[in-house]
């Protein structure tokens, strides 16, 4: 091979190592709310503080319905695209240090599609029992939330969430029975009879619309309510 091709071909190989091993080194994207964890200041005794842990339902609720989360004391902590392991890695930093009363933990779809590589519903299920075992033993109050509907994945066909959710939330209730934890039905209220998204609700079948937020805010705010009282 030509001395000069093969210089090239290291030279690209070693950029595109390089920009991977970047990338890679914040797998978790610890950085992404880094900045305005440190400008939070420590919540006054009487704040019912609020973090709501996510993939990019949860950003995306902030970015359509922001006064949501500035009328309340409510922080928003989704990250688009995320899976379980992610956010377990960054629940101490982006839950725990910020000292909310209650943390609304909604997450387990983007496995199912297999954005992190492939995960089995049990698999999924230790990661949201380990941060919701965390945040109980920092005398947070956990509500745990029901896997939105979605008949397919646009960005990934053939995963089965119409049939892997509805199997995954079973599984999320039963937990939530077992451990005293507030289970939040979502998926019941936006549902349609092929465990899709009501049309209304969605953008793209898994994203919600604005009246798709309204309607889970019509319920995550007794659910807060709820778990507040609770001692």
């Amino acid at each position: 091979m030509n001395s000069k091709i093969s210089l090239k071909l290291f030279l690209m190989c070693a950029s595109f190592f390089s920009i991977f091993n970047s990338n890679a080194q914040d797998w978790a994207n610890l950085k992404r709310y880094q900045d305005e964890n440190e400008a939070l200041t420590t919540p006054v005794k009487i704040e019912n503080r609020v973090v709501f842990m996510g993939n990019s339902i949860t950003q995306g609720w902030k970015e359509t319905h922001p006064d949501f989360f500035t009328v309340n004391p409510f922080i928003d902590r989704g990250i688009s695209g995320q899976t379980t392991p992610q956010m377990l890695i960054r629940f101490r930093q982006d839950v725990i240090a910020l000292q909310p009363k209650v943390v609304v933990i909604l997450a387990g779809t983007n496995d199912i599609a297999g954005n992190t590589g492939p995960s089995t519903l049990e698999m999924i299920m230790d990661n949201l029992s380990s941060m919701a075992e965390v945040a109980q033993a920092n005398h947070i109050k956990v509500i745990l939330c029901s896997v939105l509907p979605a008949y397919d994945y646009p960005w990934k066909k053939g995963m089965e969430p119409n049939i892997k959710i509805p199997k995954l939330n079973g599984m999320i209730k039963a937990y939530c029975e077992k451990k005293g934890f507030l289970y939040l039905d979502f998926f019941s209220a936006m549902a349609n009879d092929q465990n899709g998204m009501i049309a209304e609700y969605t953008l793209d079948g898994v994203h919600c619309t604005s009246k798709g937020y309204d309607v889970m805010e019509s319920l995550v705010k007794p659910a807060i309510k709820e778990v507040l009282k609770k001692k």
